[in-house]
Formats: structure tokens, C-alpha cells, sequence
């Protein structure tokens, strides 16, 4: 199935990692990683950095699943506000979802340092704005509990709002621990930098078709018919991991984003930070290194690709329209226009770790809106998990929480 459609902007933006080598001969693994997006290659990253023999396979060309059609913001804010996650997970693991999302950002900004890849990882403000009054009154009480937990958080008013950040509405909250990079030139660059240096073995448009669990471990079967033989499995397929799981665990979701034409840097907003709002489906917007600006939301109950594909035009002047209510005398001319498929869950968080029972397959589902600061958990997770390292997050991220 096609995961996006229209003209992605990383993939432009970026040389394509032309690399073809598929799997022809028989294999032997001890961790066999299924998807070379950033999840899969964080996971790389982790295993490889600490001496665990792994290799990775993808049934596309590298990185060219939902990862290139991210907008790779990074928020320790999860889709479910704090307030709301307390009455879904209890308040104890809702703060601990959010701490760990506020560590991985700094994680990922360290892994980036550690390796030299080097995509164009920023750090940048964010504002949480409230798109009516009902939102307001939402945003007081995440304020609150916010502070309760001492997680980084302010509060800007309409007058303030209005004067530091030019945007008219009720209010805001901010933070200064948000950051922005490319998701398609950290996975391909993490990828590269370990084939180089701990040896990865990397195979693209290599399909498994089938899997049987055998004792110590499990085989894998290709659509070409060759089989991997490995000690553990870890699937980092985003949604399409569904034909590894014995029930559906998320819901699909439609969503669409646009990159202007360059403007000149005096005409982008105060301090170019993140801007998301409290409506849903809610809408968000950065602006690239080169001067665009990148907005997107609209997200819509996915049915199939052609339906998704058929929205695009309307959902383009949808986003228009909505940027423009909120900086109309920024210009935006639309450049490039892409949809996408991604999942969530109800309460916000991704699932990482075994399925109950299966203790040798272990899933990288980072579903939602934060799947590159969940990527970065589920690596180090999934890290401690086989090196026999007890992680107090499994139980917060896990199939049975």
C-alpha cells in the first residue's frame, strides 16, 4: 500500500539514498529489525552502539515509507493533553509518558552529536495555542498540572500572545524544549553510519511474507522465498505491522501537510517556533533551514489511498486558510503538497515491547503525532529489554497497560 502520495519535501530536499540490495541468500541474525525508517534505525543505532549483531530489512527503497512524509517535529507533548491522559492511564504513568517523551529530545540531540549525522537538528520554541475559549479553559488546567510535575511550561495571555508572538487568540502555552530536523536525513544518516562502523547489515525491497516462531527464536520468510533465521524479531513497520499482530491496536488516520515557497527571513514569525493548536483534528506549523514554511493537520479517518489521494486539492486550501487566520500578512505560496496514512491510539501513547506471550518479537509502534521522540524510547526500551536491563517505562508503553 502506498503510505503517502503528492511531492514529499525531505525526499526533494534531500539526494534519495539510492540503495538496492535485496536479500538473495539465506540469513542468520540475532535481532532481525523490520522497517528502515527512523524508528528502525534508532533501534539500529541503540542495539549496534551496544554490541547487538542486528540487521534491518524493508520491503521499500530506505526511508521511504512514513518517514519521508513527516514533518519531524519534536514535542514532549503527546496528541492526549496531560489533564485528559490522567483520567485514561492514571496520573503516575501519564507523567511518566511525558517525562520520557521531554528525555527523548534530548536523547535524539545527543545520539546526533555521538554518531556526527548531522539532520539539520534545531532547537526551537513551541507555542500550544488555544483555538477558542473551550480551549483556554483546557490549556489553564494543563498549565497546572504541568507546574504540579515540574514539566516546562508557560503561560502567555492574549495580551502577551499578541506581543511577543503577533498571533490574535485567547492565549498560548509555551515551552523552549521543543526542536525540529529531518526524519529522512537522520535515518539514512544513522543507517549509513553504522553499515560504516559496527558493519549493519541493511536489505532493501526484501518483503517478509511470513513468520514462524521455532524454538530460540524465529524464522522469517521473503517474498522471494529466502528465510532469516533470528534469536528476536522487532517490528518498526508503523501500521503496517498489523499482519504481525494478533489484534488491531490502532486507529488509521488521513493527514496532509504543505511546504511554501522560500519568503525572506524578516517575514517569518517571532522566534520560528513550533505552533500547534488545541482544535482537533489540530493543525501545526515550522519553517524549514531554507526559509519555507511547513504546515499540516486535516487529518480525516483513512478508508483507502484513493480517497486520501482525492482530498488533497481541498485540503490544500483547508490549510491555506487556516495559516492565513492565523499570520495573514505572511505570504504563503504553496510549493509542495503531500498526504500521508499514520496511526494512533486512544489514549495517545504508542505500544512498545512484546506481545503478551511472544517474548522473543518485540514491536516499535510509535503511533501519533510524537512518533520520533517515541522511536527514540522504543530503541532505548527494546535495547534494555535485551541486554536484561529492568526499564520502569515498560509498563507505561506496553501492550498491557
Amino acid at each position: 500500500m502506498d503510505l503517502h502520495s503528492g511531492l514529499a519535501y525531505w525526499i526533494v530536499k534531500n539526494e534519495l539514498y539510492d540503495y538496492f540490495h535485496p536479500l538473495k541468500t539465506d540469513f542468520s541474525v540475532d535481532v532481525a529489525i523490520i522497517g528502515s525508517g527512523i524508528t528502525g534505525a534508532l533501534i539500529a543505532h541503540e542495539l549496534c552502539s551496544a554490541g547487538i549483531a542486528c540487521a534491518v530489512f524493508d520491503k521499500r527503497t530506505i526511508a521511504t515509507g512514513s518517514t519521508a512524509a513527516s514533518t519531524s517535529q519534536l514535542q514532549y507533548e503527546i496528541d492526549v493533553p496531560l489533564s485528559e491522559m490522567v483520567g485514561k492511564v492514571g496520573e503516575s504513568a501519564a507523567v511518566m509518558a511525558y517525562q520520557a517523551s521531554l528525555q527523548s529530545i534530548r536523547d535524539l540531540e545527543s545520539v546526533f552529536k555521538e554518531t556526527g549525522v548531522r539532520p539539520d537538528f534545531k532547537r526551537v520554541s513551541s507555542i500550544y495555542l488555544a483555538s477558542d475559549k473551550r480551549g483556554l479553559n483546557m490549556l489553564e488546567r494543563e498549565y497546572d498540572i504541568r507546574r504540579k510535575h515540574g514539566l516546562p511550561v508557560g503561560f502567555l495571555d492574549a495580551g502577551t500572545l499578541f506581543s511577543t508572538h503577533h498571533i490574535e487568540g485567547p492565549g498560548a502555552l509555551k515551552n523552549r524544549e521543543a526542536a525540529q530536523m529531518d526524519c529522512y536525513k537522520a535515518a539514512t544518516g544513522l543507517l549509513k553510519h553504522h553499515i560504516k562502523k559496527s558493519g549493519l547489515s541493511l536489505f532493501s525491497h526484501t518483503e517478509i511474507v511470513e513468520y514462524k516462531e521455532r524454538r530460540g527464536g524465529y524464522a522469517l520468510l521473503t517474498g522471494d522465498g529466502m528465510t532469516i533465521r533470528c534469536k528476536y524479531v522487532v517490528v518498526a513497520a508503523g501500521f503496517e505491522a498489523g499482519k504481525f499482530l494478533p489484534r488491531r491496536v490502532m486507529n488509521l488516520i488521513s493527514t496532509y501537510a504543505l511546504v511554501s515557497q522560500p519568503v525572506e527571513p524578516s517575514q517569518l514569525w517571532p522566534e520560528r517556533c513550533l505552533i500547534w493548536e488545541t482544535a482537533q483534528p489540530y493543525f501545526y506549523m515550522r519553517t524549514t533551514l531554507d526559509n519555507r514554511m511547513m504546515i499540516g493537520g486535516e487529518d480525516v479517518e483513512f478508508r483507502n489511498p484513493e480517497r486520501r489521494d482525492r482530498l488533497l486539492r481541498w485540503k490544500i486550501r483547508r490549510l491555506e486558510k487556516k495559516f492565513k487566520g492565523i499570520y495573514p500578512e505572511i505570504p504563503f505560496v504553496v510549493d509542495m503538497a503531500w498526504c500521508g496514512t499514520f496511526s494512533s491510539t486512544d489514549d495517545g501513547l504508542p505500544y512498545i515491547g512484546p506481545w503478551p506471550g511472544r517474548k522473543r518479537m518485540f514491536f516499535a509502534l510509535g503511533y501519533g503525532g510524537n512518533g520520533i521522540t517515541f522511536s527514540m524510547i522504543a530503541a532505548q526500551l527494546i535495547k534494555n529489554k535485551l541486554k536484561g536491563i529492568k526499564d520502569e517505562r515498560e509498563n507505561v508503553f506496553g501492550f498491557e497497560r
